[in-house]
């Protein structure tokens, strides 16, 4: 299957920055299926195999979207790493959620790509916290009809974050949390404890998860330090038309790395994209 990939397209956000997007489309014949990928804390579109993933679907006849969240620290001049972390520091949650809705307004609108459309069968797929924004976005729109967790949060509690911590936070107004991979000392302003505290009943996950009544796919790594695998299964727990798919030794982001320039895929990857795949062309 040939495709044709776009990158780097900007769409007005609601938040006074853009959100840049790519879009994968196959050429020789009409998808039935779009996937919407969202990234995780500190992650981005191009991170580690992406790419790959996305190459992956269209391949097999699906439209692929990944796009940076408009406050995830990307610029258009740099869409990769954080060259701006006060973007960064002033990212939330009802942010992304914006974000997403922008996207999906897009695709209803747009008349650039025949390929795409709202009545394609539309899944989100949410990696790590993206997980967790795009149930809640899945559950509240119906222009929605399934959702990928891969890693995925059961919750947006800081894990780093204890008592202590958050009340120096909300004294302060701002801790910094590293970036393991570039070593930048990237700020989290306290506004987002402020959004997941203000808005506690639309971002609780367990309720989100329970009301979601969509197929769901949950793929998560048995060996992830990051997000533990018990998560994904208070999820699997909660919403009522999911299924689980554990994969023995895989860590949080199934055994590849940024940058990915491997040949192959780690068997790991393979199996969860081979899992993805198997959900959306057997489900309704």
């Amino acid at each position: 299957m040939t495709f044709k990939v776009q990158k780097n397209i900007l769409l007005k956000g609601k938040h006074n920055k853009p959100i840049i997007l790519d879009t994968f489309l196959p050429t020789n014949s009409k998808p039935k299926q779009t996937i919407i990928y969202c990234h995780g804390f500190k992650g981005f579109k191009d991170w580690g195999a992406n790419e790959q993933m996305a190459n992956y679907f269209a391949e097999r006849n699906f439209a692929f979207i990944k796009f940076n969240f408009s406050h995830n620290g990307g610029t258009p001049d740099q869409p990769i790493d954080f060259p701006d972390p006060e973007a960064f520091g002033n990212n939330n949650i009802t942010k992304e959620l914006d974000d997403i809705d922008s996207v999906l307004n897009w695709i209803e609108t747009q008349t650039t790509f025949e390929s795409l459309s709202v009545e394609n069968t539309l899944t989100l797929m949410g990696h790590s916290r993206g997980s967790g924004t795009a149930i809640i976005k899945a559950k509240e729109d119906s222009r929605v009809d399934k959702v990928i967790s891969l890693a995925g949060v059961a919750g947006f509690q800081a894990r780093f974050i204890d008592e202590e911590t958050l009340q120096y936070w909300k004294e302060n107004g701002v801790i910094y949390v590293e970036n393991s991979r570039t070593k930048q000392k990237l700020p989290l302003y306290y506004q987002i404890a402020e959004d997941i505290y203000g808005n506690a009943d639309r971002l609780n996950l367990e309720k989100a998860s329970r009301e979601l009544n969509k197929p769901h796919l949950i793929v998560h790594g048995t060996e992830d330090p990051t997000v533990p695998v018990e998560e994904a299964v208070s999820v699997h727990n909660w919403s009522k038309k999911s299924t689980l798919k554990l994969i023995e030794r895989a860590d949080h982001v199934f055994n590849v790395k940024h940058p990915w320039e491997e040949p192959k895929l780690p068997a790991d990857y393979t199996e969860m994209l081979e899992s993805c795949f198997n959900f959306l062309t057997e489900t309704k």
